[in-house]
């Protein structure tokens, strides 16, 4: 009876391991599978844009590049910038990347990944545009911005200040044609943004005056949320740039910064 009593025991003990390791399994393989939706705005060359049905640039082509790095499986889901805070606050987006400016008020609502571009704003007229050379120079102008955007939020910030009327966009180019239409005397936007679409395409735009602020973007994640997951992505900005893959991509789209 005792050894049939220990034999049973044993039996039992094999069986309870069995199922906590089968658990613990499955709930591994849970988190393999497990697929984070990406908010991204392909509106916004060189960091976000579609080449037929490619998504490309800067962003883009880190976030896969973390990713894959780092062991985890990502979705992208493309939208208007402003939508992106709220669709994560409604828990539809895990992740965000979109040339998204780290800010105080942001960081009420989600966390940011250490800083992994150094962007600022900047003012952009039409290229025959004699008359606006600074910012100074925007009294009594109406200005066109990005809805949701920190330089949509410099210039209504600053409206009374400078004098200024705005009007916002959903989208960079609407605001482009905006003012290369006449329709508004000026435009602010992220430096590397305008820099490049103006390089890239004949606008009828150009560059005055010195960058409005140092803004600096971020990957962000819903505030004390996906805490594990925004550790992985700082680990895989700082291996991207010790083995030279940041600088690849980066410079694959605008050259040395």
């Amino acid at each position: 009876m005792k050894k049939f009593g220990l034999l049973s025991m044993v039996l039992m003990l094999i069986l309870i391991i069995s199922a906590c390791s089968s658990s613990n399994s499955a709930s591994d393989k849970s988190k393999n599978d497990k697929v984070y939706n990406v908010g991204v705005d392909t509106t916004y060359p060189p960091f976000e844009f579609q080449e037929g049905s490619v998504y490309k640039g800067i962003d883009i082509d880190l976030i896969n590049a973390i990713a894959k790095k780092e062991g985890f499986k990502i979705k992208l889901s493309p939208m208007d910038f402003g939508g992106i805070i709220p669709a994560m606050q409604a828990n539809q987006l895990d992740v965000a990347i979109a040339g998204m400016s780290i800010t105080d008020e942001r960081k009420k609502i989600v966390d940011f990944s250490d800083p992994y571009f150094n962007a600022g704003l900047t003012v952009v007229v039409k290229d025959n545009n004699t008359t606006i050379k600074t910012v100074d120079d925007l009294k009594g102008k109406t200005v066109a911005v990005k809805k949701g955007t920190t330089g949509a939020k410099y210039a209504e910030d600053n409206s009374t200040k400078l004098g200024i009327k705005v009007v916002q966009f959903n989208d960079s180019p609407a605001m482009f044609q905006e003012v290369a239409n006449g329709n508004a005397d000026a435009l602010i936007e992220d430096y590397p943004v305008i820099s490049y679409a103006i390089a890239k395409k004949d606008l009828g735009l150009k560059i005055v005056g010195d960058r409005l602020n140092g803004d600096q973007y971020g990957i962000a994640v819903l505030k004390g949320q996906n805490t594990d997951l925004l550790k992985k992505i700082d680990k895989g900005l700082v291996d991207l740039k010790k083995d030279g893959t940041y600088d690849k991509i980066v410079n694959s789209y605008i050259g040395k910064k």
